[in-house]
């Protein structure tokens, strides 16, 4: 297994006025089918302590994550997951949809009364802020959501604890909101694909035709399909 991320690089934003710091990291987004979800798990850079085995979700075995996911919410001062559906990615592309879901995970935890001082992204685009800057002008350009300095770091998911803290409760999240699809759609495999485009699921969409839980927008049967 890889090295334990730490909380490291979430302490140099220590400093005057910051404190509480938000990891944020996002799953499904390369899925055809299913919601983009966002999880956020917030810490506290004066106090906080490591958390032992917790690792990008992408490293865990299930039954790690679901055993991790419950000791997450207890070690975050604040912690929430936001999804965003299929239909929103069709509507707003997969980055507005990003935004969207990280802005429900976002407005939860200020219903918690905790304010992130900053947050931490994993990735290089900071897809989470406001697309539209409020205009002093114009009402309707005010676009309610994370208002917190935003810094992304390739991979933070792999080396700083609250990322990849965030990581795992949005992937348990959304693998449950597949499960309870698959209940629905069966013949899609989701309890096992979690949506994303494995040659299985794709077969069933070449012989069923997509739900409207597929993102039509996407190349759902691949290139020359």
């Amino acid at each position: 297994m890889s090295a334990a991320p730490t909380l490291e690089h979430e302490r140099a934003f220590l400093g005057p006025g910051v404190r509480f710091l938000a990891g944020v990291d996002e799953v499904g987004r390369g899925a055809l089918a299913g919601p983009v979800s966002v999880g956020i798990a917030v810490v506290d850079l004066q106090q906080q302590d490591l958390l032992a085995d917790v690792r990008d979700s992408k490293l865990l075995k299930p039954a790690d994550r679901e055993r991790l996911a419950p000791l997450v919410r207890a070690w975050s001062v604040a912690s929430a997951v936001g999804h965003a559906s299929a239909q929103e990615i069709d509507s707003l592309g997969i980055v507005g949809a990003l935004r969207v879901a990280g802005t429900r995970a976002w407005f939860e935890i200020l219903a918690m009364g905790i304010t992130p001082d900053a947050v931490l992204l994993d990735g290089s685009h900071n897809w989470l802020s406001p697309a539209a800057q409020p205009s002093l002008f114009d009402e309707a350009a005010a676009i309610p959501g994370c208002d917190a300095p935003v810094h992304t770091r390739v991979k933070a998911d792999m080396h700083c604890l609250s990322v990849a803290a965030a990581s795992v409760l949005a992937k348990v999240e959304r693998d449950h909101q597949m499960q309870e699809l698959h209940g629905e759609y069966p013949v899609f495999g989701w309890n096992i694909n979690k949506g994303y485009g494995t040659s299985g699921h794709r077969d069933a969409i070449r012989a069923s035709g997509p739900t409207p839980y597929h993102r039509v927008s996407w190349r759902l049967l691949g290139c020359g399909a």
